[in-house]
């Protein structure tokens, strides 16, 4: 029962976002913890970016450098775009799925613990 389904596609592919992005999913870092991190880096340029994460001490700050070197390496082969002219337009960490472990406790009981995963994405532009 499809209809017109070359015509939406072709809609979807003209209003798709052309700016260079990245996207890391399941990453084993809790969201609020990489919110910290992608906090220091929103709105900065490319390269200044890479130098605050480099000497970053968070457990985020390296997954978060790799990702931004992906999302620049994006720009200059695949949108031909000036590495000098790129900043870090968004940000953001969302929650993945979270692993349910149990913690031995006293008395042959045991507690949740809750392993949290996060998906973050970075989307550079052009000044």
């Amino acid at each position: 029962m499809a209809t017109r389904i070359r015509e939406k596609a072709k809609v979807r592919r003209e209003n798709a976002d052309r700016r260079p992005r990245a996207i890391a999913r399941y990453v084993r870092i809790s969201s609020s913890k990489v919110g910290i991190v992608a906090d220091l880096i929103r709105g900065k340029k490319a390269d200044d970016a890479l130098a605050i994460l480099m000497y970053t001490p968070k457990a985020a700050a390296p997954v978060m450098e790799k990702l931004l070197l992906s999302a620049i390496a994006n720009a200059e082969n695949n949108l031909s775009m000036d590495r000098g002219s790129l900043y870090v337009a968004e940000v953001y960490a969302n929650p993945g799925p979270t692993l349910k472990r149990y913690v031995a406790r006293s008395r042959g009981s045991a507690s949740p613990m809750l392993r949290r995963t996060s998906h973050i994405t970075i989307v550079l532009d052009q000044k």
